[in-house]
């Protein structure tokens, strides 16, 4: 039981380390978006930037979680089994 809080709880940590990483990308694409919307566009509507914040949001979320739960396991490893630390 303790090893599944133990992978769930870095499976959190993964999706919040990759909250912060989207809002460290989304933020300056915003202002850019925002100052001057005909240069740094890209030829896109906001509609179609809107499907890339989706896009890219979700694949996100779905790498932060399965990068956590793999650090998790490593972890697990190296604490409880090997006993390194």
């Amino acid at each position: 039981m303790k090893k599944y809080f133990y992978y769930g709880l870095f499976t959190v940590l993964g999706i919040l380390v990759s909250t912060i990483i989207h809002a460290l990308i989304e933020i300056p694409v915003i202002r850019l978006l925002l100052s001057n919307f005909n240069r740094f566009g890209l030829g896109l509507t906001w509609r179609e930037w809107y499907v890339i914040h989706d896009v890219v949001g979700t694949l996100l979320f779905i790498l932060g979680a399965y990068l956590g739960f793999l650090q998790g396991k490593r972890w697990w490893r190296i604490i409880y089994i090997e006993k390194r630390r």
